[in-house]
């Protein structure tokens, strides 16, 4: 047996008890890995004014977890804190007025009020109910689950960043890759996920900032709605509307009409035009200007279907391994189309040269 067969062999075997080993962790590093990677362009940016390791390790560290992981925990929290303490007797008067609003409903409306008829006839709200405490004792039961994971990730994201250099450099030397292609690799994954991820970030924390801070006025939960409605921005097009309209349609319900407009008229020109429209390309090109070497324009709708298969596949977590499998998968393709171009050019090379 030649050696290089027998080598490939025991490496075969190591790496699947190398994974057996490693298969409670492999979600968390997986992801601190991603985002670390993503993030890597800001570690660059910000070890030009904070050279310490170290410190800029734990500084991104801090970050992650103020930006990302608290408003989730807020959410989980609550939502948790929420459902148990739901009043049953107000949700069979909410269903009643709505069922009586819809019975009142004009004539001139018969193909709408029989379609609403129809739905809230299929309501049944003992059993919404029942499934509202499973939802709550099912998030109960799994938060200390995410709250480990979320533990484990933050401290593979700070070995990851404290230890950057020398890991990038061991495994652009592993590829089997001319060195300059596995730099062009991983500089232009990095920059294509720091993209999609700074692009979700300022659309999540401007929008969610305005919604949450504006809802607060009105007696509601500014911190819960607000980190809402930041998810909910990453749905392109209907984004907000799912969040500010059912608040809009409850305040209507509860005979505050005035405050409904104003909620309206605030959500649609505030946010989803003056924000949306004009201040958040503005933000983006600012952080990707400053932060990131050369911008990469990525399709939003494709973000979204990333984020939603990710989260099918992968859970909670999918939100961010779903968005940077595609965007490793762009850099891929550049990665192929610029083999082929030069490919293309030294052909045409040999062929001039005849």
């Amino acid at each position: 047996m030649k050696p290089q067969y027998f080598l490939i062999g025991l490496t075969i075997v190591t790496i699947f008890f190398m994974f057996e080993l490693f298969s409670p962790f492999l979600k968390p590093m997986i992801v601190a890995l991603l985002l670390a990677v993503a993030t890597n362009s800001l570690n660059i940016y910000l070890k030009r004014h904070i050279p310490n390791s170290f410190i800029l390790s734990s500084l991104m560290t801090i970050l992650l977890t103020a930006i990302f992981f608290v408003p989730v925990l807020y959410c989980i929290f609550s939502f948790a804190s929420l459902i148990n303490k739901i009043d049953q007797q107000a949700l069979i008067k909410i269903y009643e007025v709505t069922l009586q609003w819809v019975q009142n409903m004009p004539d001139d409306f018969i193909f709408i009020k029989d379609q609403l008829n129809t739905i809230l006839q299929k309501v049944d709200i003992p059993e919404f109910i029942q499934k509202l405490f499973s939802i709550g004792a099912f998030l109960g039961k799994n938060s200390a689950k995410f709250i480990i994971d979320m533990v484990m990730i933050l401290i593979f994201y700070f070995f990851f960043n404290f230890y950057a250099t020398n890991l990038s450099h061991y495994f652009k030397d592993a590829l089997p890759l001319k060195r300059e292609d596995s730099n062009a690799l991983f500089y232009e994954s990095s920059n294509v996920m720091s993209v999609v991820l700074y692009s979700i970030l300022a659309t999540a924390v401007l929008e969610g900032f305005l919604f949450g801070f504006f809802i607060s006025f009105f007696g509601y939960d500014g911190i819960l709605l607000g980190v809402l409605y930041g998810f909910a921005s990453l749905i392109p097009v209907v984004g907000g509307l799912i969040m500010w309209l059912p608040i809009a349609i409850y305040e209507m319900f509860a005979g505050s009409t005035g405050n409904a407009i104003i909620i309206i008229v605030y959500s649609i020109v505030v946010i989803s035009i003056i924000a949306d429209t004009f201040i958040k390309p503005v933000i983006i090109k600012y952080i990707n200007q400053k932060v990131v070497k050369t911008p990469t324009d990525v399709n939003e709708l494709l973000i979204f279907f990333a984020i939603v298969a990710g989260l099918s596949t992968f859970g909670f977590w999918g939100m961010i391994i779903g968005p940077a499998m595609v965007t490793f998968f762009i850099s891929l393709i550049q990665l192929l189309k610029k083999f082929s171009d030069d490919f293309y050019s030294i052909e045409q090379s040999i062929e001039n040269s005849k």
